[in-house]
C-alpha cells in the first residue's frame, strides 16, 4: 500500500481521537517511566499520552514516513521510529504499550497480543482499541463494489485481505494466561456525518487507499460513485441532513 496521508486520515480526528481517550481513560497506572505508541499515526495519540504521563519516556512506532513527519512535529517531546510493529521488541520493559487503531492490520493475534503483554514491566498495561467494522455495511460495499466492476481481478484479491478481527471472548482466552487482569468491552460509537461522501471520505485516507491505489483515475471516479450512491441506500440521512455513521470499535486493556 502507499504512504498514508495525514491531511485526509485527520478530517475526522475529534471523532478518532475520541476512542484513544476512552481506552486512556481505563489504563490504570498512576505514573509511568516509559511508554510506547504502537501505530502512532500522526502524533494525536502521543499527544494525549504525554499529557497523562509527562515524565515519561514516550516512543511512538510506525510504518508511514509521511505520518511520522507530523507526529515528530506535532509531538515533541515524544521520539518517533519506523518501526513495523510485527517485527518489533523493546529494548527495555515499557509500563505501558498503547495501540490505537493500529493492530488490526496484523495477522495472528492468538500469537501476538500475548507476546506484547510479555514485553511488559511487572505491573505494566497493554491497552488496545480496534475497530470491528467488517460486518458493518461500508465495508461490505466495498468488497462488493470489488468484486462486481471490471476491475475485480484486482480488487477481489484486497477485498479477501481486508482485516477481520476475532471475537472478544477469543482476545480474553489469549491473554488471561499472561495477565493479571483483563478487561474487554465494545462500544459503537454513531458518528453524525456529511451524508455518503463524509463516510466515503472517512474512509479515504485509510481503508479504501488499497482499493484506489490499484485504479487509474477513470476507474477510481466510477468505484467512488458506485461507492457512494451504495451509501446513500444503507445509511439514509437524517431531518436535519446528517447521515449516522455507527463505528464499532473492540477495547481490551491487560495489566502484567
Amino acid at each position: 500500500m502507499s504512504d498514508w496521508n495525514p491531511i485526509l486520515y485527520a478530517k475526522f480526528e475529534s471523532e478518532r481521537l475520541r476512542a484513544a481517550r476512552d481506552l486512556l481513560a481505563q489504563v490504570p497506572l498512576a505514573s509511568a517511566d516509559l511508554v510506547y505508541d504502537l501505530g502512532c499515526g500522526p502524533g494525536n495519540s502521543a499527544e494525549l499520552l504525554l499529557r497523562r504521563f509527562p515524565h515519561a519516556r514516550t516512543i511512538g512506532l510506525d510504518t508511514s514516513d509521511a505520518m511520522l513527519a507530523r507526529a515528530r512535529m506535532r509531538a515533541r517531546q515524544a521520539h518517533f521510529v519506523k518501526q513495523d510493529i510485527a517485527h518489533w521488541a523493546p529494548d527495555d520493559r515499557p509500563d505501558l504499550i498503547f495501540a490505537n487503531a493500529a493492530l488490526q492490520f496484523l495477522p495472528d493475534h492468538d500469537k501476538l497480543f500475548p507476546r506484547l503483554v510479555s514485553y511488559l514491566a511487572p505491573g505494566g498495561v497493554f491497552a488496545a482499541q480496534m475497530p470491528n467494522t467488517a460486518r458493518e455495511s461500508s465495508h461490505a460495499l466495498m468488497r462488493m463494489v470489488a468484486a462486481e466492476g471490471p476491475w475485480s481481478s484486482r480488487l477481489v484479491p484486497i477485498a479477501k485481505t481486508q482485516p477481520l478481527i476475532a471475537g472478544y471472548d477469543d482476545y480474553y482466552e489469549w491473554l488471561r494466561p499472561v495477565a493479571s487482569r483483563v478487561d474487554v468491552w465494545m462500544t459503537t460509537y454513531v458518528h453524525p456525518l456529511d451524508g455518503p461522501q463524509g463516510i466515503a471520505d472517512w474512509f479515504a485516507g485509510s481503508t479504501l487507499q488499497p482499493f484506489l491505489e490499484r485504479l487509474d483515475d477513470k476507474e477510481r471516479g466510477e468505484f467512488l460513485t458506485r461507492y457512494r450512491n451504495g451509501l446513500r441506500q444503507a445509511y439514509p440521512v437524517q431531518s436535519d441532513g446528517k447521515t449516522l455513521f455507527p463505528y464499532p470499535r473492540l477495547f481490551i486493556v491487560a495489566m502484567r
